[in-house]
C-alpha cells in the first residue's frame, strides 16, 4: 500500500497547508505516508470504508493487534508515518485543516492513543487465538513493533567494528548510514540533536534508536527498477535460458557476463556513455517529488545480451548515485557519516554493494545475518521479553560484521563526471517540463 501513489490531489492539498507538522517530514509530506491515503479513503470510500472502520492500523500495529488484542500502537510507525510527536502527541490543528477532524474524536481512538516504544512488551504477551494460528505457545511476550525497514536499520546500525579497519569504529553511532534495500531503499542516519533535511523525512525522536533523532532518505523504487529494466529488454528470454542453463539466478549471471565484456578495464567504466536517472516512480528523498519520470541517455539500435548487461550496470550505478545524493543532503545539513551499513535483498548482489562503494566513496559494511530485518525483530522481541535491559544493549549483543567492502579510490574521477552527468539528467528533465508548460 506505501507504493499506492493514488492520493496525489489529497497530498497536494496537505502540503499547501504548510502545517508546522511538515517540518518533520522534510517540508514535504510525501504520498506514501498515511495522512494522505486517509483522506483518500474519506472522500472515495466514505459508505463502505470510512464510516465502518473501527481502527486504522499501519503494519506493524495491526499484526501486533491481531497477536496480543493491544490497540497500543507503535511511535516507530505514529511518527515516522501519521505526524506524532513524541513529545507532544498529536496535533489537532493540522488534523482539522487537513479535512481529516473526525479522527481527533474520542481521543483518537481509531488511530492511536495509546503509544509505546518500540520493544515495550504489549498486554499479555500471544493470545491464545494467536497462539493457535502461529503453533506457539500462549503467552509468550509480544513486543511494540518497528516499521519493517527500521527493524532493518537496527538488526545492523549497531554492530561491533572493531579489527576491520573502519574510520567509524572510533566515532560515535552517528557516523553510520544504515541502507535497507529491497523493492525500495531506506537510508537511515541518526543524531543525537536534531537535524533538519530538506527533502528527508523526520527528525524523529526515538523512532529506530531510543534517545537518538532519526532522518530517513529513501529510493521509492530500486530492486523494483532493477527488475524493470532487465526483465522490460528484449534480450531477457535469452537471459533467462542461459541463468538457468547454468543453474544461476539473472543477477549472478549478468554480473559474471559484464566481467566477461569489461576486458582489461573497470567494469564500471563500461557505462561511459550509458547514463540513467532512476526516478521512474517519482523521488522520494532528497527532492521529494513525486512528478519526476526515470531517464536513459545513449540507447543504440542493438538489443544483446552485452546492452541488456550495461543497461542493468547503468541502472545499478544510478540507484548509487542517488544515494551519494542522499549523503550529500544529509551532510550538508549538519549529520557526518562516514560508513554505509548495507541490509536488505539487494545486499546480496556483490555489484550493488561495491558500486555504493565506488561510488559514494565509502567502505560498505555487509551484516553476517543477511536478513537484518529479522534481526530487528528479534532485538525487540529479546526486549520484550527482558532478556536484555535495553534496546542498545541488545543491538549490541546481537548485530555482527558480516563483511566490508571497501571503495577502490582509483575510479573516483570517472564516478565524480558520471555524477556530474547524473545531476545535469534532472536539471534538463526540468528545464524540458517547464518549455513544455510555457506558451
Amino acid at each position: 500500500m506505501w507504493l499506492d501513489h493514488r492520493a496525489v490531489s489529497q497530498v497536494h492539498r496537505i502540503n499547501e497547508t504548510k502545517h508546522s507538522v511538515l517540518q518533520y517530514v522534510g517540508g514535504v509530506m510525501s504520498v506514501e505516508m498515511q495522512a494522505p491515503k486517509l483522506l483518500w479513503l474519506k472522500e472515495n470510500l466514505r459508505e463502505t470504508c470510512w464510516d465502518k472502520a473501527g481502527h486504522f492500523f499501519d503494519l506493524p500495529d495491526f499484526l501486533s493487534w491481531k497477536a496480543t488484542g493491544v490497540t497500543a500502537r507503535s511511535l516507530c510507525s505514529l511518527v515516522c508515518k501519521w505526524t506524532y510527536s513524541a513529545e507532544k502527541g498529536w496535533d489537532d490543528s493540522f488534523w482539522k485543516m487537513v479535512g481529516l477532524e473526525d479522527l481527533v474524536a474520542d481521543n483518537y481512538s481509531k488511530i492511536g492513543n495509546q503509544v509505546l516504544p518500540p520493544g515495550t512488551s504489549l498486554g499479555n504477551g500471544l493470545t491464545p487465538e494467536a497462539a493457535k494460528d502461529l503453533g506457539l505457545p500462549a503467552g509468550i511476550a509480544v513486543a511494540a513493533s518497528l516499521i519493517d525497514a527500521h527493524a532493518g536499520g537496527l538488526g545492523v546500525i549497531g554492530a561491533d567494528v572493531r579489527g576491520h579497519g573502519l574510520a567509524c569504529e572510533g566515532q560515535p553511532v552517528t557516523s553510520r548510514l544504515a541502507i535497507i534495500c529491497g523493492t525500495s531503499s531506506c537510508h537511515m542516519g541518526i543524531s543525537k540533536n536534531p537535524i533538519f533535511v530538506p527533502g528527508v523525512w523526520g527528525p524523529y525522536f526515538s523512532a529506530m534508536v531510543p534517545g537518538f533523532w532519526l532522518n530517513e532518505g529513501g529510493q521509492s523504487v530500486t530492486g523494483k527498477l532493477i527488475d524493470h529494466m532487465v526483465q522490460g529488454h528484449a534480450a531477457f528470454p535469452e537471459l533467462q535460458a542461459k541463468a538457468t542453463a547454468r543453474c544461476q539466478s539473472i543477477y549472478a549471471y549478468l554480473n559474471s557476463h559484464l566481467d566477461l565484456i569489461k576486458k582489461a578495464q573497470p567494469v564500471g567504466f563500461l557505462t561511459v556513455d550509458l547514463h540513467v536517472w532512476p526516478d521512474f516512480h517519482g523521488n522520494r528523498s532528497p527532492l521529494a517529488d513525486l512528478t519526476l519520470k526515470g531517464m536513459v541517455t545513449g540507447l543504440k539500435l542493438s538489443q544483446d545480451l552485452d546492452d541488456l548487461a550495461i543497461l542493468y550496470l547503468a541502472t545499478v550505478q544510478a540507484i548509487a548515485f542517488g544515494t551519494r545524493l542522499i549523503i550529500e543532503a544529509m551532510e550538508s545539513a549538519g549529520h557526518s557519516i562516514s560508513t554505509l551499513f548495507l541490509c536488505g535483498g539487494l545486499g546480496k548482489n556483490p555489484l550493488f554493494v561495491q558500486m555504493h562503494a565506488d561510488i559514494t566513496g565509502m567502505p560498505v559494511v555487509l551484516s553476517q545475518e543477511v536478513e537484518s530485518v529479522l534481526v530487528g525483530a528479534a532485538i525487540l522481541g529479546a526486549c520484550a521479553s527482558g532478556d536484555f535491559a535495553s534496546v542498545q544493549e541488545a543491538m549490541a549483543r546481537m548485530s555482527k560484521v558480516g563483511k566490508v567492502v571497501f571503495p577502490r579510490h582509483e575510479d573516483k574521477r570517472y564516478y565524480d563526471k558520471k555524477y556530474q552527468v547524473f545531476l545535469k539528467l534532472v536539471e534538463h528533465q526540468k528545464e524540458y517540463a517547464s518549455i513544455m508548460k510555457g506558451d
